[in-house]
């Protein structure tokens, strides 16, 4: 009988949680809110409020729940230290970033979930895409290309960031390889994404990674080729719903678009689109707009540019821009 009360009293403590479906629902709510938000909304605000709702599925994994709600937390306190890697890197903090993503990475294991250790794997290629460490980009993404994600695009992002990796070292035939892997992913994908928003890749997006390889590998037929993605990629994030037309990417493509048509002398179409973006970039400005408008403004500098004033003078704009467009501080004495 002694037993039987020990056994008793353990089933009284198992049964007991501190997690219930109002607030793993609410939790869902809030991620598909942020996440839909997040590509037209300043980062600085979002990084807090991710922060805290961070913290708030830690304090609950902390505590005491069924091994289905662990799982649950652990999927959504993933999918929120993704998102302050990915606000981290817009704010400029590369390695804040990689830590997030370490962790978020360590989240989707304890899930067991596909697609965000596929989406997070895409977050650290594209932390080290963009400081120059491409072969560390395509380690990685090839780390999980065995990988099939439950659900969503995940998989054609990592494939897509793999590529613009491979044309950065000037691999034509690794480019084309990664961009066909993705053209085919997006073929087979049957289900939407988990939370949809900035998690998503939209076609758009995967045109304008498109444009991007092209732009890298650098040669006439190449530079028409990204001249057309790039177009595309504009016009379909321009006629999307105002929640969808998110404006880092569309600066984006519009770079693309100007390097390429600088690649093709088409230096007054260059400087209308540079232009643009530098007015668009002002409501959201992301340290990944700022690093491409430098990587541009270094074609301008070009023999056949130096002499011409139109370009001379777009050149000190884009001084003027990226000086102003320095890493942003959060207030409160929040940290990434």
């Amino acid at each position: 009988m002694a037993a039987a009360r020990d056994s008793a009293q353990f089933g009284q403590k198992a049964e007991r949680t501190n997690v219930g479906p109002h607030t793993l629902n609410q939790f869902e709510a809030d991620i598909r809110r942020i996440v839909t938000t997040y590509p037209n909304r300043p980062v600085s605000p979002t990084f807090l409020e991710v922060l805290e709702l961070r913290n708030r599925a830690f304090e609950l994994i902390e505590g005491r729940q069924f091994p289905n709600q662990s799982r649950d937390l652990y999927l959504i306190a993933g999918t929120l230290c993704g998102i302050l890697a990915n606000a981290s890197f817009d704010l400029g903090y590369l390695d804040a970033a990689e830590t997030q993503a370490r962790t978020a990475y360590l989240c989707a294991e304890l899930a067991a979930s596909n697609w965000l250790r596929v989406w997070i794997r895409g977050m650290q290629c594209l932390i080290a895409y963009w400081d120059d460490r491409f072969a560390d980009a395509i380690d990685l993404a090839s780390s999980v290309r065995d990988l099939t994600p439950e659900s969503g695009s995940a998989a054609i992002r990592l494939a897509c960031i793999e590529a613009r990796a491979h044309a950065r070292l000037q691999n034509a035939e690794g480019t084309d390889a990664a961009l066909q892997r993705a053209e085919a992913t997006r073929d087979e994908v049957r289900r939407d994404d988990e939370f949809g928003g900035m998690l998503a890749f939209p076609l758009a997006k995967q045109l304008l990674y498109v444009s991007t390889c092209s732009v890298w590998l650098a040669d006439e037929h190449r530079y028409r080729g990204a001249r057309e993605r790039a177009a595309e990629a504009i016009a379909l994030y321009e006629q999307a719903p105002s929640q969808e037309r998110w404006l880092g990417e569309l600066c984006l493509a519009r770079l693309d678009l100007a390097s390429a048509r600088l690649g093709l002398d088409e230096l007054d179409g260059a400087v209308e689109e540079l232009r643009t973006v530098m007015s668009t970039a002002a409501r959201r400005r992301t340290d990944s707009v700022r690093r491409r408008m430098r990587q541009v403004s270094f074609q301008l500098e070009r023999p056949r540019f130096q002499t011409t004033a139109l370009a001379q003078s777009v050149r000190e704009e884009i001084t003027q821009f990226c000086a102003a467009s320095t890493t942003p501080t959060l207030p409160g004495g929040a940290t990434s």
